[in-house]
């Protein structure tokens, strides 16, 4: 735990959130008594579902038709 006072923490912010990134809790005080914690926010990830697509896509028939198929849109 790391405690500063509040000038220091208006001086020094982008140090202090440094700190909080590496894992440390920071302590903001005035007059040496403790009036805020800056600690790191975890937001929890999305959880992903499979087969959200399914039935949006559709393959047309000559998906795999050779090259030579479209020769004359090729000119």
């Amino acid at each position: 735990m790391y405690q500063v006072n509040i000038h220091e923490a208006k001086t020094n912010l982008s140090k202090l959130i440094k700190k909080v990134i590496e894992g440390e809790e920071v302590i903001i005080a005035k007059g040496n008594k403790p009036v805020a914690k800056l600690i790191q926010l975890d937001y929890p990830k999305p959880e992903r579902k499979l087969g959200t697509a399914a039935g949006l896509i559709e393959i047309a028939d000559d998906f795999e038709s050779s090259i030579d198929d479209f020769k004359e849109y090729m000119s």
